[in-house]
């Protein structure tokens, strides 16, 4: 039957190949629904997870919502079905995700989100940057680079995830600080790169003068650096991101992006799972562990 299961799950793609080995006998089984695989953050996040199960002891199930809210409630409902020990969630909508939460809660399956939260439902532990501060750290950063004075723009990420809205809340109250600096457009780019590329294309075009450009993650961040590079504005703006995946880093390192907030996603997985094992075995975990941001510039 667990095989069937297993099966259709790897054909729907809700279910990561890592985990259709199925669990070894008398392992507890940790769900891990992931918002979206096809994003480098939450690949590394998945990787971080994966090792902790592996020393932990437990079979880790790994779910791709594929960035729909619909989709990650289904998978976890069939979790629910099976019974699973613990259930992780990095949310791809922090209000959609509430009902599924309460199921879990109903069937006394403990809950634990990472990156992003829930907003409603109980859950045992939250492991996440603070986002906020981390948009801060980019308002001080643009801020600081334009001696206080500019026009500046902002990529938003997936309406109604708390990402989104922690870290443009941190750029929005960092920007407070500087008088001189107008936030002239913010659009949502849902955290894509393809999208953050049509996005700035049509900013671009409304907006003759741009002198930075906040990206509320890298995916959107690059998008944007193409459409600037394809204007030939490149030379006048720069474009700061939040997460510094491999891409990012690169494109600092070539002078092509100014910065980026760097997360720690495989921590963040580590994490996650340690907190499931230590709920497994009947431990208190705290409610919020955070992990350290920093600035990487070139």
């Amino acid at each position: 039957m667990r095989g069937t299961w297993i099966a259709a799950m790897l054909a729907a793609g809700l279910i990561g190949a890592a985990a259709a080995g199925g669990p070894a006998a008398g392992r507890p089984t940790v769900g891990l629904a992931i918002s979206t695989l096809n994003n480098p953050f939450f690949v590394d996040l998945r990787d971080g997870a994966q090792a902790a199960a592996a020393k932990a002891g437990v079979t880790l199930v790994v779910l791709d919502a594929q960035n729909d809210p619909a989709r990650q409630a289904s998978s976890i409902e069939d979790l629910i079905a099976k019974k699973a020990g613990v259930v992780i969630i990095n949310p791809t909508d922090s209000d959609a995700i509430v009902p599924t939460v309460k199921k879990l809660n109903a069937a006394k399956i403990p809950v634990i989100t990472v990156d992003r939260a829930a907003n409603g439902g109980t859950v045992a532990a939250h492991i996440a940057s603070d986002n906020v501060a981390g948009g801060v750290m980019a308002a001080d950063y643009v801020g600081r680079r334009l001696a206080g004075r500019g026009n500046v723009v902002m990529l938003e990420g997936i309406p109604g995830s708390s990402a989104a809205r922690d870290r443009g809340q941190g750029f929005r109250q960092g920007l407070k600080k500087y008088p001189g600096i107008r936030l002239v457009a913010s659009q949502t780019a849902d955290f894509d790169r393809a999208k953050g590329l049509a996005v700035m294309e049509n900013i671009l075009q409304a907006q003759k003068k741009i002198d930075a450009v906040f990206a509320q993650n890298d995916e959107m961040a690059l998008g944007a650096v193409q459409a600037i590079e394809a204007a030939r504005r490149n030379r006048v703006m720069f474009v700061v991101g939040f997460d510094a995946i491999a891409d990012a880093l690169k494109a600092i390192r070539e002078g092509k992006m100014a910065a980026t907030i760097a997360q720690q996603p495989k921590e963040m997985g580590r994490l996650a799972v340690e907190a499931a094992a230590t709920v497994l075995k009947g431990g208190a975990v705290p409610r919020f562990t955070p992990v350290p941001l920093r600035l990487v510039t070139k």
